[in-house]
């Protein structure tokens, strides 16, 4: 390497790593590139802030738990410690913010004043709720209804932040659907009124029916969740069955029609709002790229590249737990033909390369290869061996969990069935020592070989409990029910290997894991509603509620604790435990009615307004996007074939000899693969890079999001000279931009 290659000063190196990491990560904060300010910078996305930041999170929201009302009460003077605690780490977090990105950015960012003006709020609520206690007056800590707000705003949290913007964005179009179907709703109320309404008819429980207008709109509301159906139609049914039809037209209109149409407005609004977020994602993804080879570029011949050992510095940088093997496998694909530079092109794709997960594995013999050879290569051992790697070992034992699955259904009583879980329990002991005999132990128990370890665990946790059940009914002639829920749940548990021997079911499963970022987003959207509308269903209705035991003789117990519950649907239906009597509670009630079903038995009176307003907002709005989302995911991870990207890395692996094919899924086909890679290093010495006793395999794609994927399809379409907008351009797109305009990915929801 020539002298020059050396030129790049450490400063340029250290923001050309801040590029490339904020492309492989797609963040996109405008932050200042003075040395010092690129080092702050490193050190806020550094994971450890990142999950110290989320911890403090969720303990300001958990703080619900522990103050009044609460599930596990603790004093006033604890509880106000910990939320200062919390907010002055969450302050801290904001400064340390304010320190990297320019300050005419921060005070335009609105996610950033909802921060402060949150933090102002709750110590300002926590100081005059203490005093007031101070002085026997009750209050109501009101500010714990903007906690969310840290969890909405922080700029770790930018899919929650793109989740509700799309919600926001598509509210416009959601309000004249929901119009007309409020609207619809009001006129068939109308036309029950004067269907039923002076027919004298009564409900099974004798009240009467269809007389009041309000409650007819409340139980027509529910009956378009359907909840309520067939119930509401009988006694207008019984009178006439003529009056089927309009229950019928009314389920199809609204349930039907209208719910549906909702469905269609949100996945319309959101594939328009993400094409336009994906864009803007591209061009800055494509513009951090950029600047980093611009400011590590040096001429070699009549186009700009990077050298080798600028390059090396940079990956070891932005991914410091890389080894260095894997970072000579990345070099050979950037620099396919080894001319100790990378171009423009192969450097732009550095991003891409390092969101693909490739594993080293480093080729082991079996110690008993070691420590016995003459016994381990014997003849009965490699047919026995051969055996275990036989697919015809795989199917036995798929026979043997589907008869075990038959007998864990049959009676326990019966002592057949006890004998023939030890010959079970025995048999798949058997089957893990048999492996292990096989393959290398220290593969076999990998950190990536989930199912080795799940069997192993499951097996051995089984035979543990079951002995331990079988010690204490025969010396202590005690029969501990604990103990064999453990034993039928983890009999139970070995029935998941079955999702493991069937191909599809892995290529399901795989695709379900791949879709876990979005079903974060989803409980990240899932617990901002619920805290907000537990705290405020707990200052609504707390104490309004008790709850009794089955034998109580305390007054009113059969109301649960509340006269104006004589002979409610409520009570009668021993929902008393159903109450917004502490966090925990409030949460259960709204996860029922996140269900829906039975849920308008919950609600009496005027809360049903409540009941209302959280089933549109839950059920209504967010359940349909992230439907659509996780379709979107589903669809995307399920039919997708490799990326470009992927089969490069791919293609290089196994050009160098030491690939370990994609689709050789099973654990028996991985160490197959690698016994034969031994030997053939054993006996014709193998490549330079062989030599190490090394072979890859591509483990996992991060970037297979939906975000990342149609991001992908659209850097595609983008050709390599067009460099993009200017960061300004691209956080602040104006209509005349070359992207479409959409709001800022880092604004506040």
């Amino acid at each position: 390497i020539s002298s020059h290659a050396v030129s790049c000063s450490p400063q340029d190196l250290l923001l050309a790593a801040a590029f490339v990491s904020d492309a492989q990560y797609n963040r996109n904060i405008p932050f200042k590139t003075s040395p010092e300010a690129v080092r702050l910078y490193r050190l806020y996305n550094h994971w450890v802030m990142r999950r110290a930041t989320y911890f403090f999170i969720f303990l300001n929201l958990s703080l619900a738990l522990f103050e009044e009302p609460a599930v596990y009460p603790l004093p006033f003077l604890a509880t106000s410690v910990l939320e200062v605690l919390c907010l002055l780490v969450f302050l801290g977090r904001l400064i340390h913010f304010a320190k990297v990105t320019l300050h005419n950015v921060f005070w335009k960012d609105t996610k950033n004043i909802c921060i402060v003006v949150a933090i102002l709020l709750s110590l300002t609520d926590l100081a005059v709720y203490g005093v007031l206690r101070l002085y026997g007056v009750r209050s109501i800590r009101w500010s714990r209804i903007v906690r969310p707000v840290f969890l909405i705003n922080f700029a770790e949290s930018r899919q929650i932040r793109r989740a509700f913007r799309s919600i926001r964005n598509t509210l416009p179009e959601i309000t004249y659907v929901f119009l007309l179907f409020m609207f619809s709703l009001l006129m068939f109320s109308l036309m029950a009124l004067k269907l039923f309404g002076e027919r004298n008819l009564q409900t099974a429980e004798g009240l009467p029916y269809f007389r009041n207008y309000l409650e007819i709109v409340f139980d027509l509301y529910v009956l378009v969740t359907t909840a309520n159906s067939p119930d509401v139609m009988m006694p207008a049914f019984d009178f006439s069955s003529w009056y089927a039809l309009f229950f019928i037209a009314f389920v199809i209109v609204n349930t039907y029609i209208f719910m549906s149409l909702f469905l269609a407005v949100v996945y319309n609004n959101y594939k328009k709002h993400l094409k336009n977020e994906i864009r803007k994602l591209a061009y800055m993804k494509r513009r951090k790229m950029v600047e980093a080879f611009n400011l590590l570029k040096e001429q070699e011949g009549e186009q700009f590249v990077v050298k080798e050992a600028q390059w090396k510095q940079l990956v070891k940088l932005v991914a410091p737990d890389t080894s260095s093997s894997h970072r000579e496998l990345l070099l050979r694909i950037s620099d396919d033909e080894q001319k100790g530079f990378v171009d423009k092109k192969s450097f732009v794709q550095l991003a891409d390369l390092l969101n693909i997960q490739v594993v080293t594995l480093r080729i082991r013999r079996h110690p008993l290869a070691r420590w016995a050879p003459a016994l381990y290569g014997s003849a009965p051992s490699r047919l026995l061996r051969g055996a275990v790697r036989h697919r015809a070992f795989v199917w036995t034992y798929d026979a043997i969990i589907l008869i075990n699955a038959i007998f864990i259904a049959l009676d326990e009583e019966s002592p057949y069935i006890s004998y023939a879980e030890w010959v079970f329990l025995a048999l798949y002991i058997i089957e893990i020592l048999l492996k292990v005999y096989t393959y290398e132990p220290r593969e076999f128990f990998g950190k990536t070989q989930f199912w080795n370890w799940f069997d192993t665990l499951i097996i051995f946790a089984a035979l543990t409990a079951t002995i331990l059940n079988a010690t204490l009914q025969s010396t202590m002639k005690y029969n501990s029910q604990q103990i064999l829920d453990i034993v039928f749940i983890l009999r139970v548990l070995r029935l998941i290997r079955i999702v493991d021997s069937i191909q599809r079911f892995q290529v399901i499963m795989n695709t379900l894991i791949n879709i876990v970022p979005t079903m974060l987003t989803f409980g990240g959207l899932t617990l901002v509603v619920y805290c907000v509308f537990a705290i405020i269903g707990m200052e609504l209705f707390h104490g309004k509620i008790q709850y009794f035991p089955a034998n109580s003789n305390a007054p009113h117990a059969l109301e649960c604790g509340n006269p104006a519950l004589k002979d409610s649907l409520f009570a009668r239906g021993r929902y008393c435990k159903n109450n917004f009597n502490d966090f925990a509670s409030s949460f259960i009630v709204l996860m029922e009615l996140t269900v829906v079903n039975q849920w308008h038995d919950i609600p009496c009176g005027p809360a049903k307004l409540y009941f209302i307003a959280f089933h549109i907002v839950m059920v209504i709005i967010i359940v349909k996007y992230v439907f659509w989302d996780d379709f979107l995911s589903f669809f995307v991870e399920y039919s997708l074939e490799k990326s470009e990207v992927e089969t490069a890395i791919e293609q290089k692996i196994q050009e160098l000899g030491m690939g370990v094919q994609e689709d050789e899924l099973q654990q028996e086909q991985l160490l197959d693969n690698m016994e034969s890679v031994e030997h053939e290093l054993e006996g014709e010495g193998g490549m330079k890079a062989q030599s190490k006793g090394l072979v890859f395999k591509i483990a996992s794609k991060r970037y297979r999001t939906v975000d990342a994927l149609l991001q992908r399809m659209f850097e595609a379409e983008i050709p390599l000279e067009d460099e993009g907008p200017s960061f300004e351009e691209i956080l602040n797109l104006s209509p005349s931009s070359a992207v479409p305009r959409s709001p800022s990915s880092e604004s506040a929801a």
